[in-house]
């Protein structure tokens, strides 16, 4: 009797497994989950991400299998400590494909110091074989302006002039009070100082920077953009 009881839980049990792996997702089960992987990368926990992933694409432009990927997971250093939050979640979910995006804030503390960075993640699940799997996830993390530092006026009369792309492609710097300005076909924006000498435009990656010749004027404003310079000549 105790044999025949056995059986039909037994039996009962794997039918209630089969229908859980054929059961459709939920958005609330895949944030459990990504939230699982994210909980898992301060402790180096390679467990997750064994169990979830394929491949990997992160904001640094680097590709990883599933091997690569589980290899970067490990501890942080002494004295480093994190965590990374999922908000604004969406989700697409359909029998065998399921599209997660969110932001994933990240709160880090090294050595006491606290630092942030936030990133948006779409990742796509996929059902293999009765078992829900990543099997491509993309990251990008957001733009953030540098911190602003402190112009020094004095030096704005050395920036201030017409700058020349190529003929009848022109900009102006222009200054007004302890402020310094770069304006194009009308559009005008500040030039925030990182430094006394370089300068960032809000919401625009980038830096501003003014060269000087030889004989210490300024000869070239220099529109950096991802190491990349485009160069403007100054014509007066």
């Amino acid at each position: 009797m105790r044999l025949c009881f056995l059986a039909i839980i037994l039996s009962a049990s794997a039918i209630a497994l089969a229908a859980g792996k054929d059961a459709p997702i939920t958005e609330q089960e895949l944030v459990r989950r990504t939230q699982e992987l994210y909980d898992a990368v301060a402790a180096g926990n390679q467990a997750p991400w064994k169990q979830y992933f394929c491949i990997f694409s992160d904001e640094k432009g680097r590709t990883m299998d599933k091997s690569k990927l589980v290899a970067d997971i490990t501890p942080l250093p002494t004295g480093y400590s994190g965590v990374i939050k999922l908000e604004s979640v969406q989700s697409r979910i359909y029998d065998n494909v399921a599209i997660l995006s969110y932001d994933a804030n990240e709160a880090e503390t090294i050595f006491g110091q606290k630092l942030s960075a936030r990133y948006h993640t779409t990742d796509t699940w996929m059902r293999r074989n009765g078992n829900w799997q990543i099997v491509a996830s993309q990251a990008h993390r957001y733009y953030e302006d540098p911190a602003v530092g402190k112009a020094d006026p004095k030096k704005f009369a050395d920036f201030i002039g017409t700058y020349e792309l190529a003929p009848g492609q022109t900009r102006s710097v222009l200054s007004e009070g302890d402020n310094l300005f770069v304006e194009r076909n009308g559009k005008k924006d500040q030039l925030l100082p990182e430094t006394s000498d370089l300068f960032f435009r809000k919401g625009i990656e980038g830096r501003i920077l003014f060269r000087y010749d030889k004989d210490g004027k300024v000869d070239t404003l220099i529109d950096r953009r991802n190491n990349e310079d485009v160069i403007w000549r100054k014509k007066s």
